[in-house]
């Protein structure tokens, strides 16, 4: 087998790994697309010239913003319900410095809440995780990937119906960084203690009210309860993370001893498996990193061994 070359091209990041037999052999980083605009071909074929010199021109799979309408060129969402051969059919193809490249297409569906919903990147973790997971194939199973837009999906049979984003994460960093909720938490960073769990049992009950009510909480129990920014900026992230989780549980529906899926950085997933817990929902863990280059084996054709030899 020839080999050939896998990127994650986001927003702020690109991660590249030069493929061969089920493994990664060599890896590279580099800018994100918001930081080479209208250089994304210059930038790539620089980064992976050892690789050019060493290998010939191998194919090249991409994923992320860098289909994106910021990106090199757009790859169109491709609607829901799709599985893993539409994504693989879907994706964009070009030529550069002679060699083949693909770049993924998102997944566009009408959500829950009967609005246009969107996702780029994530179809690839979800690719990865069928792949590495054949019982994510078979039924109706229900997958979480959190993040600055978190998703929640739904799959039936290996095809994903339909998702949901809930901006969890952007609205954390927002109201951190540019609201009376962050005043003196600069330069902290929440932690899943006493606090965190506070929030999340707040976020968690069914008080028949909404998050524009409970936010102040954060505030006033610093001003009447004399606690200070690193519990509220805690709270404020339990309190985010289990409105959440149960917003999701009343427009999903896990049946009665249904996992759900959890696709993330460790110490992300392990906040989501906290409060989905609490729900009476049990929870698998996959690695975000691990299935994003599943993914990425998987619009190559090829199955993911080991990611680094």
């Amino acid at each position: 087998m020839k080999g050939f070359i896998a990127g994650d091209w986001g927003t702020s990041n690109l991660r590249l790994f030069l493929c061969r037999d089920g493994r990664v052999t060599d890896r590279v980083s580099g800018p994100g697309i918001a930081a080479v605009p209208g250089a994304a071909e210059a930038t790539l074929l620089d980064l992976i010239a050892p690789w050019r010199a060493a290998h010939g021109t191998l194919p090249i799979f991409l994923s992320g913003m860098i289909g994106s309408s910021i990106g090199w060129v757009e790859a169109p969402y491709i609607q829901c319900p799709a599985g893993p051969s539409a994504l693989r059919d879907g994706m964009r193809r070009l030529a550069a410095g002679g060699h083949e490249v693909a770049i993924a297409s998102g997944l566009a569906c009408t959500n829950p809440l009967g609005a246009p919903d969107v996702m780029r990147g994530e179809e690839t973790q979800i690719l990865g995780a069928l792949a590495t997971h054949p019982d994510l194939g078979r039924g109706r199973q229900i997958l979480c990937l959190p993040g600055t837009h978190s998703k929640w999906a739904l799959l039936n049979d290996g095809r994903v119906e339909h998702f949901q984003t809930a901006m969890t994460g952007e609205l954390f960093a927002t109201l951190h960084g540019h609201s009376i909720l962050g005043r003196g938490t600069e330069g902290l960073l929440p932690d899943d203690g006493p606090a965190f769990q506070t929030g999340l049992a707040r976020g968690l009950e069914e008080h028949g009210t909404t998050l524009p009510h409970l936010l102040f909480e954060a505030r006033s129990r610093q001003l009447r309860d004399g606690l200070g920014p690193q519990w509220a900026l805690s709270f404020l992230s339990g309190l985010l993370v289990g409105q959440d989780c149960v917003g999701t549980r009343a427009r999903y529906r896990p049946a009665p001893g249904q996992p759900i899926t959890i696709i993330a950085a460790p110490v992300l997933g392990r906040l989501y498996e906290s409060a989905l817990s609490r729900l009476g929902i049990t929870c698998r863990l996959l690695s975000g990193d691990r299935q994003s280059l599943a993914g990425l084996f998987a619009l190559a054709g090829h199955e993911l061994k080991d990611p680094m030899t």
